[in-house]
């Protein structure tokens, strides 16, 4: 069975997909790649490219499916399959561009845990049963990443 790569959203990792990766990898291979050591799009995807099997199925969250969309457009032929989750093809918007700017000084100032908290963390769920854990899992992820990685990926998103 073709290998599944998932990729996370912004300030997340593999934990992220816990619940799916106990289920699919019982039928197939399944890798989440890491989306954080570069601060654009396309050289994330030319990391994804390098660590992926010669053919793959894709996922991406977010971030992770701005990204997988350049993988695809870096190498169609390696794709099988492709899921996009709650992700935009479009350029960055200039309003939210306006809010990365404040958002990376807060950060390099050693704010990240509030802007997590207070700017990022509640667009990431709705309300539901599961939403406190979700986000609680989403504040530990942020800041088990640190703020390097929350500058590139912000990078990344502004000049996508």
């Amino acid at each position: 069975m073709i290998p599944l790569i998932l990729l996370p959203g912004m300030m997340c990792d593999a934990r992220l997909f816990g619940p799916q990766l106990d289920v699919l990898s019982a039928t197939r291979a399944v890798h989440v790649l890491p989306i954080t050591q570069h601060d654009s799009v396309e050289a994330l995807a030319s990391q994804v490219l390098a660590a992926a099997p010669e053919r793959f199925a894709l996922g991406g969250l977010s971030m992770g499916g701005i990204v997988a969309m350049e993988v695809v457009r870096q190498a169609p032929d390696r794709v099988a399959g492709l899921a996009l989750m709650d992700t935009n093809p479009l350029a960055e918007a200039q309003a939210v561009k306006d809010m990365r700017g404040p958002q990376i000084q807060a950060v390099q100032n050693g704010k990240l845990q509030r802007v997590m908290q207070d700017d990022l963390k509640p667009n990431y769920t709705n309300d539901g049963p599961n939403r406190r854990a979700i986000l609680d899992l989403c504040l530990d992820m942020a800041m088990d990443l640190g703020a390097d990685v929350f500058v590139r990926q912000s990078h990344a998103l502004m000049t996508r």
